[in-house]
């Protein structure tokens, strides 16, 4: 039995708001509770069966342009408007639903929440073999929405994935001292995590698959309007951290942004990101 239960009515596939929410109900204390911050791993999320019928709609990664730097490496992303499959561009658009909305709310406890109809870095993720992600805490702020970033939520979309191939998300303690969870992406299961400053997260070790293979996944990401007003959030993008003991290199540039976000007046911070860029 699935967490939750995809319906389908004249070709479109859909959830009930009502059973998706109180699926929620009785993952929240488990979800709530959860340490290093609240999360949740969800084998069977949705039907095995059910997504191994989408695979072959998953867009060609040929020509695609990906990430190529220290932190992240072999990452594509597409958004809905490049999905060619009819039936996994539908799963992904509900995954922005009422109903999955009522789920997420109930299950964290986040009133409120509001879908990105845009999928800022969100939609299918591709991660071809020696890629990885950084471990890092994700940009906090949805400029054009002037929203803050509450929950991510991925699903992963890997048949037949030997545990040899690798690609685990690693959940990391607040200090950055130790890995506390490390998941393998397999078909069918979903993790669910709150989105903080410190809420530190990555698929940090190359992806070990063959050459013809990736590491693929749906993410979707929820928000919430800021009671104080977004303006008085210290805004910030993607931050990497390096592991201890380890050869992992940190965004030395995103650090000096920060910085200068902080202390600087707004006027003085726009001229010294010019300068910095011309470094």
């Amino acid at each position: 039995m699935s967490i939750l239960k995809p319906l389908e009515r004249d070709g479109y596939i859909y959830f009930d708001e009502a059973a998706s929410k109180a699926a929620g109900e009785a993952l929240a204390e488990q979800y709530q509770s959860a340490e290093p911050f609240p999360h949740i791993v969800m084998d069977d999320f949705l039907p095995v069966d059910f997504l191994r019928g989408l695979l072959p709609e998953f867009p060609s990664s040929v020509g695609k342009n990906f990430f190529d730097r220290d932190q992240e490496r072999f990452k594509m992303q597409f958004p809905p408007a490049e999905i060619p499959g009819r039936r996994l561009r539908n799963l992904v658009v509900e995954l922005n639903s009422p109903a999955v909305l009522r789920f997420l709310q109930a299950m964290t406890g986040i009133k409120g929440l509001i879908a990105d109809p845009y999928y800022v870095g969100g939609g299918l993720h591709e991660t071809k073999s020696g890629g990885h992600l950084g471990v890092h805490a994700d940009f906090n702020v949805h400029k054009p929405l002037k929203l803050e970033r509450r929950l991510n939520l991925l699903v992963y979309l890997n048949d037949d994935w030997p545990a040899e191939y690798g690609g685990e998300l690693e959940l990391w303690d607040r200090k950055m001292e130790k890995c506390c969870h490390s998941i393998a992406p397999l078909l069918g299961r979903a993790v669910v995590f709150n989105t903080s400053l410190d809420s530190f997260h990555g698929q940090p070790d190359p992806v070990r698959c063959p050459p013809d293979r990736g590491r693929r996944s749906i993410a979707t990401y929820y928000y919430t309007a800021h009671e104080a007003g977004i303006a008085k959030l210290p805004e910030r993008t993607t931050i990497f951290k390096a592991r201890p003991a380890t050869g992992d290199r940190q965004d030395r540039r995103v650090q000096f942004d920060h910085l200068l976000r902080d202390w600087v007046p707004p006027k003085l911070y726009r001229y010294a990101i010019k300068l910095n860029r011309f470094k």
